[in-house]
């Protein structure tokens, strides 16, 4: 079985998924980084050159790669779900996991944060909040089909752990 920990940028989801596979024995696979490692060039990168259309056409073949394997934690980028039916894809081929952040929680991260992200480049403060707020309610609808959502400030992974394990009859 598979675990997606999906969610809006900046709420934890790599962070959360390295621990949760780690607590659970699995292993971990950061979508965004599998791309990175497969096609040698950084998403910020990708998207400048080749526009976020193609990204996210190049992002749908990663999944279908990464559920191929099993016994994973795999942590999607923030739009992934969001396009190319991917959220049936992962309900389909796993459990997943929401991790649901307030905006401001979202923003807070974001303006501490020294990651560039490429939907935000280029963007005053204001202008990024703006976007933000935007994005996400959007993606929201799409994020609320997943198969657990938890709260995303101060996750405890044994409790996550425990819903996953509560939810795996999915499975059976």
């Amino acid at each position: 079985m598979n675990i997606f920990i999906i969610g809006f940028m900046f709420s934890g989801k790599s962070t959360i998924g390295k621990k949760l596979a780690q607590s659970m024995n699995m292993e971990f696979i950061d979508t965004d980084k599998y791309f990175e490692n497969k096609y040698n060039i950084t998403v910020n990168d990708f998207f400048k050159k080749y526009g976020e259309e193609l990204f996210r056409d190049f992002e749908h073949k990663i999944l279908l790669e990464v559920i191929k394997k099993d016994n994973c934690v795999i942590s999607t980028g923030g739009g992934l779900p969001c396009f190319n039916n991917n959220i049936d894809i992962i309900n389909q081929n796993g459990l997943s996991v929401y991790i649901n952040m307030a905006l401001s929680s979202i923003i807070h991260r974001q303006a501490l944060s020294k990651k560039k992200r490429p939907l935000l480049d280029n963007l005053s403060q204001e202008d990024v909040q703006e976007r933000m707020a935007t994005l996400l309610k959007k993606r929201e609808i799409i994020y609320q089909k997943a198969d657990i959502i938890i709260k995303g400030e101060n996750i405890d992974i044994k409790e996550l752990q425990e819903k996953i394990l509560s939810n795996t009859s999915k499975f059976k």
